[in-house]
């Protein structure tokens, strides 16, 4: 193949994983009230193009009554038949048709047999569906962050663990050609560099046509180093929780009471005390519940202790305990899971507690000689806190492609998030064709669709000035007024939060925003000591580094600062930063805080920014030091520029590392 006329690069392609009633009103998106929704126009004439398993077409949230036509610029195509194919669901094509395609299983066409892409897809611009629920729990008004954007399909995985890098890109090329606003990608394999990372390519042709790209960060959480998607021209989405928890609670025989969720809460189960058991004499596999574990063991008419993980889903424990003959489960999760607790749509009564909680029932089985627990159900429970609060999932920087880059840039809901399922779940009495899911996957189309309101709202913006506004105006603390926290419930750090959690009606008026041009990308590319043939693959197009010059990734203009200290440099580095004034014409911003720690000195030059007209730039330094190594540590902190008036806060993270 080097032989051919226009060769430029060959890489190994790569198989990627695939990674709601109320998190619009989470997020601060109401309906029907003053505000982002009403201002951005629900959306109305972005279409996002969302890369996944497919869709349900026929599903009630990809209705398009009040929908207008696709704008004029759209020259994409429905491979559906006529009828399913409308106003909101403008497009669809299949891409399966490379590695996985001689073995697939589906039929051709872009008809979602996974789910996956169903719910992505209604995550990010699903249409207002009433009563929507999973088994009578989480019941509301079902709704994407964009209700009235367009959606373009393009059908990439031909199952969950189908999605082949090729397919992907082939996928993302076309949506650029077709004319998309928005691409929304839950897909996320393990970190490459650019020039061998498909999506990284793709985002890249993207982005020179302002198109918008949203990525999962993965969900190998919460070992450090374990991101996707880490491009500075990507959007890297993390997961976190929010204020509704489908409560169920634990009462061991000695009185102690434990908290968990479950999306199955059936009213006919008594909630009596029942002999406990936890099956882990019997060998690993029996403590994980794995099929066909619990053969042999008397669990007929008890209620089981199961581990989480071991490769076993949630459920499936659920259906071993029932095919067993036990009446109940107890879902305890792993050390590393923390407080990270999931509402699924379990087979059986059941609630999935927190690690600690998970600890106390074992110690509590081995104290007694006939432990006994009941499973009370208390319903949906709103408003609950703290929240948000940092997956457990959830992959965390650093960044491996680049370091400097910090990484991922934001996190939005993606646990027990509700929205379309293209089959029916639950008993045939209660059956809802919504299903609850979680990851980075749910996460994604959320910012998606943030990201086409703000599109909507300043058609004008690159998708640099997208991604800043997202990013400087993100919420650090939880409704309970402290830190956000991770799965230990103790402070995340911004290697898991970026920027920190959404906070979508902000966005829209962000006052500064860090803006990038397409050839600034290309020069951080040669700044990375790519080849030229390395960097023209990613920009795609024939590049000569040593004629465009270079910039270090703690230059490039981000709205975050991951600066290394160290003997080499002096422990002491200067970055700059140019800002634009998206707000009032005339405008003044002063340095609030950049307190990092007492061992690294922050100084900003100039400490104060006078704008006199709108969309004038200016630029600021800022300078890192310390005295001395101290051992790799890294130190957070945070820059704020606010307004004179105090209406407008402009932030970024800063992660400072010395060794």
């Amino acid at each position: 193949m080097k032989k051919k006329p226009g060769f430029a690069h060959a890489y190994l392609d790569r198989i990627l994983p695939l990674q709601t009633t109320h998190s619009p009103e989470f997020l601060g998106l109401r309906r029907g009230t003053p505000g982002f929704w009403n201002d951005s126009n629900y959306g109305k004439g972005v279409i996002i193009g969302v890369l996944d398993s497919g869709i349900s077409p026929n599903h009630p949230s990809f209705g398009d009554k009040g929908m207008p036509p696709p704008p004029s610029r759209w020259k994409g195509a429905c491979e559906f038949n006529a009828s399913d194919c409308n106003n909101k669901l403008i497009g669809a094509k299949d891409f399966v048709r490379g590695a996985s395609a001689p073995r697939r299983v589906t039929p051709q066409g872009s008809y979602d047999y996974d789910g996956h892409g169903t719910h992505t897809a209604s995550t990010a611009a699903g249409m207002f569906v009433d009563n929507a629920n999973i088994n009578g729990l989480a019941n509301g008004t079902a709704s994407g962050a964009a209700p009235l954007a367009h959606l373009a399909i393009y059908k990439v995985c031909a199952n969950s663990e189908s999605c082949w890098e090729s397919d992907i890109l082939a996928g993302m090329d076309a949506a650029v050609d077709d004319g998309v606003d928005v691409l929304s990608i839950s897909l996320a394999g393990s970190s490459a560099p650019f020039y061998n990372d498909g999506i990284a390519i793709g985002a890249m042709g993207a982005i020179q046509k302002g198109i918008f790209v949203s990525c999962a960060a993965g969900n190998k959480g919460p070992d450090a180093g374990t991101l996707a998607n880490e491009a500075p021209w990507i959007l890297t989405v993390g997961a976190s929780t929010m204020d509704r928890l489908l409560r169920t609670t634990v009462t061991l025989g000695s009185g102690v009471e434990l908290d968990g969720e479950s999306a199955y809460q059936p009213s006919t189960f008594r909630s009596s005390q029942l002999p406990l058991v936890y099956p882990v004499a019997s060998g690993t596999s029996a403590a994980y519940c794995s099929n066909g574990s619990l053969d042999g063991i008397d669990v007929r008419g008890k209620i089981v202790l199961c581990d989480e993980g071991d490769g076993v889903d949630r459920v499936s424990k659920g259906e071993t305990v029932r095919s067993a003959g036990g009446l109940g489960m107890i879902l305890a999760n792993l050390r590393e899971e923390g407080v990270t607790t999931f509402a699924d749509a379990h087979v059986l009564p059941a609630s999935h507690v927190r690690y600690s909680d998970g600890q106390t029932i074992k110690r509590y089985i081995n104290s007694v000689s006939t432990p006994t627990a009941s499973i009370t159900f208390q319903g949906t429970l709103m408003k609950t806190k703290p929240a948000p609060a940092l997956a457990f999932f959830s992959s965390r920087g650093p960044s491996q492609a680049d370091r400097n880059i910090l990484k991922p840039d934001i996190v939005g809901p993606g646990a027990n998030i509700l929205a379309a399922w293209p089959f029916e779940v639950g008993p045939s009495d209660t059956a809802t064709r919504f299903n609850m899911m979680s990851g980075t996957s749910m996460a994604t189309p959320h910012l998606s669709g943030i990201a086409a309101l703000l599109k909507s709202s300043h058609p004008d913006w690159s998708p640099a000035a997208i991604r800043s506004a997202i990013m400087t105006t993100a919420e650090l603390k939880a409704n309970d007024g402290n830190p956000i926290t991770d799965e230990t419930g103790t402070k995340a750090e911004f290697f898991g939060i970026g920027a920190g959690h959404v906070d979508a009606s902000r966005a829209n008026n962000p006052g500064l925003i860090y803006d990038i041009n397409h050839d600034d990308y290309i020069a951080y590319l040669c700044g990375l000591s790519y080849t030229d043939m390395q960097v023209s693959v990613v920009a795609r197009r024939s590049v000569k580094c040593s004629d465009i010059g270079s910039i270090a990734g703690k230059d490039l203009n981000y709205p975050s600062f991951m600066v290394f200290l160290n003997a080499s440099n002096g422990y002491t580095v200067e970055v700059t930063r140019t800002v634009t004034n998206v707000g009032a014409p005339n405008s003044t911003y002063d340095v609030d805080s950049t307190a990092v720690s007492d061992k690294v000195k922050v100084e900003v030059r100039p400490t104060r920014l006078s704008f006199t007209k709108a969309n004038e730039t200016l630029r600021y330094n800022v300078t890192f030091s310390s005295s001395r190594s101290n051992g790799g540590v890294n130190y957070l902190g945070y820059l704020r520029w606010v307004s004179s008036d105090g209406s407008v806060t402009v932030g970024s993270p800063i992660t400072v590392s010395i060794k």
